[in-house]
């Protein structure tokens, strides 16, 4: 059973016009997830999230700075990418608290697996910065959450979004018990995710792609880079920064893929979860900005997480 949970909040998170992470990614997921196709998901609200969850993994001062800051009208910039207005703040938060209680569903076994829609997205945020549309780390918190009150000793973090986690990586740079895997296009932004860099525990394992490389070579970057590692790792949950952005309409990238991509990845990260880690899989939203591509991504992603 699939555990879906959105929350309006992710409306509120305003971003100037023109700016490709807009509310309308929400709706578009909400409409073609709304289909009767999707009537055995179970459906939840993105509970709000607690300060406590988010420094598991963002320095302490970084999140007082940023609650303080966020403003009460108008729109402030943290960077040319990066803006909060006065809906910003619950509507991370809500996320924060989607990711972790989609945590608490999968690791409890009240369902399978789940999917967090909701934005803004979180892998680029850094231990201690906000960049890239990104605020916190919802994946890597996830992950914190579960070893924390599962007391689970591995976990991975799986991203296929088309830019780099650089917040995910930084995070668990050192952090032998977590294994962050990604397949994205380089270069592009933000410019990190040489294969070379591999943490400190050999525990990062990055896939870089060229414009565009197209489907075949990112089955085969999952089939020959990442997916033997993970199978070493043996990790008890995983965690995937669901990003769509590598879909061929998106207008940020090159890489071409199909919505049927981003399904066939899903199931062979499900086969994988099904042997090491009780089918456990949380998934939260990362990019995806073509409104058509994102619907065909997000529904090929949750209809394999379904098991159809």
């Amino acid at each position: 059973m699939t555990l879906l949970l959105t929350h309006r909040a992710s409306l509120d998170h305003l971003t100037a016009p023109g700016h490709p992470e807009c509310p309308d990614r929400i709706r578009a997921i909400e409409q073609v997830l709304g289909e009767s196709r999707f009537d055995a998901l179970t459906r939840a609200e993105a509970p709000e999230g607690s300060l406590d969850s988010v420094t598991l993994c963002h320095n302490e001062h970084y999140v007082d700075e940023l609650r303080h800051i966020a403003p009460a009208s108008g729109m402030i910039y943290l960077d040319g990418d990066t803006s909060m207005s006065p809906g910003t703040w619950e509507a991370v938060m809500r996320g924060v608290g989607g990711a972790v209680a989609a945590t608490d569903a999968v690791m409890s076994g009240t369902h399978h697996n789940a999917f967090v829609a909701m934005r803004p997205p979180g892998h680029h945020a850094e231990i201690a910065k906000p960049m890239g549309f990104c605020f916190f780390d919802n994946a890597a918190i996830a992950a914190r959450h579960a070893q924390r009150k599962y007391g689970i000793t591995r976990a991975a973090v799986v991203d296929f979004d088309v830019h780099h986690g650089n917040g995910t990586q930084d995070i668990f740079w050192s952090d032998q018990s977590v294994m962050y895997c990604s397949t994205h296009q380089m270069p592009l932004f933000p410019g990190t995710g040489a294969r070379g860099e591999r943490g400190e525990h050999d525990n990062i394992v990055n896939a870089p792609l060229a414009p565009e490389d197209g489907s075949a070579k990112f089955r085969a970057a999952f089939e020959n880079a990442i997916l033997p590692q993970l199978q070493k790792f043996a990790p008890e949950l995983i965690v995937v920064s669901a990003g769509f952005d590598a879909h061929y309409r998106d207008p940020l990238a090159s890489l071409n893929l199909r919505a049927e991509d981003f399904g066939w990845v899903t199931r062979k990260l499900m086969d994988l979860a099904d042997t090491s880690a009780g089918g456990r899989i949380v998934s939260v939203l990362e990019g995806g900005y073509d409104l058509q591509g994102l619907q065909e991504s997000a529904a090929a992603h949750v209809t394999a997480l379904m098991g159809a």
